[in-house]
């Protein structure tokens, strides 16, 4: 007798899985095409026993260079042993302390981009991870145009994920659970799991507008849903074109055998954005800043991510440096 298919080998055959770690060993038994990391999952990593054969290595390889060059190198580093485990891409973030710079994200990308070609890797392979930012996304502009594929995070709105479509982003990250972390932070105890989540949560449905936005507009940038809180909303999320998974929820998949049916559609685009009367943005810089800036739980939420993932790359810094 066949043993029933795994919720994650259903989820596969809709949606393409990404590993959401720094931590590589644990990846080979989910055998992901794709894999992401960010300053906060590297620092978790390179504080374990079992990497620190690999964070002593780059640190013997270059001495005496600053502790936010070393950190690059450690970043590329795990990157690459990751590349040997998935027959797809890694995305390596940008110094999030550089999300209101352009052009020294747009410097500190081909660094990175060198560095990963320096050890035979094509570009081809590595997404460089961008906040979505108005110079985050201006970035990314450019750095597309020369071929470097970005990864645009901390996305919280259907603005951010339009503007990144308008430059021909490679790929969006919009993040689900922060969203709903959010909401269920404001209404308090009026929020009901059996109202506010499901089909419902927040941050499913802000991942479901984004995907239908894309669809119907006909923008080719991929979107990949982060940043999960279980696995439901993982399944309503099921035919979105990446998602990228913990670990811990990627085990969750693998034992479950709950029958997956596909929850988002392209054919389903057009209706759903006229039940919610949404049309092309207009995205020019003060607009963008306007609608961001009118969005409560997009601002705070970017504000936040922004300023953990620079209090995490410090960490990281001082990890290095003792």
């Amino acid at each position: 007798m066949t043993s029933p298919a795994s919720t994650l080998s259903q989820l596969k055959q809709f949606t393409t899985v990404v590993a959401d770690t720094g931590d590589f060993e644990r990846m080979r038994e989910y055998q992901p095409q794709d894999a992401t990391t960010n300053p906060s999952l590297i620092l978790k990593a390179a504080q374990q026993a079992n990497y620190q054969v690999l964070v002593n290595q780059v640190k013997s390889a270059h001495p005496g260079i600053k502790p936010v060059d070393l950190v690059d190198h450690i970043l590329v580093a795990f990157g690459l042993e990751i590349l040997k485990i998935v027959p797809g891409r890694v995305s390596t973030e940008v110094d999030a302390r550089l999300s209101f710079d352009t052009q020294t994200t747009i410097k500190k990308a081909k660094n990175l981009i060198s560095l990963y070609e320096s050890h035979g890797i094509n570009r081809e392979r590595v997404l460089i991870k961008l906040a979505g930012t108005w110079e985050g996304i201006e970035a990314a502009r450019a750095l597309e145009a020369e071929g470097i594929q970005c990864n645009m995070t901390l996305l919280f709105s259907l603005v951010q994920a339009a503007a990144c479509g308008a430059v021909n982003a490679k790929l969006i990250s919009p993040f689900v659970g922060r969203i709903t972390d959010w909401y269920k932070t404001k209404l308090g105890s009026n929020w009901s799991d059996e109202n506010n989540g499901g089909a419902n949560d927040p941050g499913v449905t802000s991942v479901k507008r984004i995907f239908h936005y894309y669809k119907h507009f006909a923008i080719s940038t991929e979107i990949m849903g982060a940043s999960f809180r279980n696995t439901s909303q993982i399944l309503e999320l099921a035919g979105c074109d990446l998602l990228t998974i913990s670990p811990e929820l990627l085990g969750d998949l693998q034992k479950s055998t709950a029958v997956l049916e596909r929850k988002l559609n392209a054919s389903n685009a057009a209706s759903a954005l006229a039940s919610e009367n949404i049309l092309a943005l207009k995205l020019d810089e003060s607009n963008f800043r306007l609608q961001l800036n009118d969005d409560a739980m997009a601002t705070e939420k970017l504000a936040e991510g922004i300023r953990n993932f620079c209090i995490d790359t410090e960490k990281l810094e001082a990890l290095l440096s003792n």
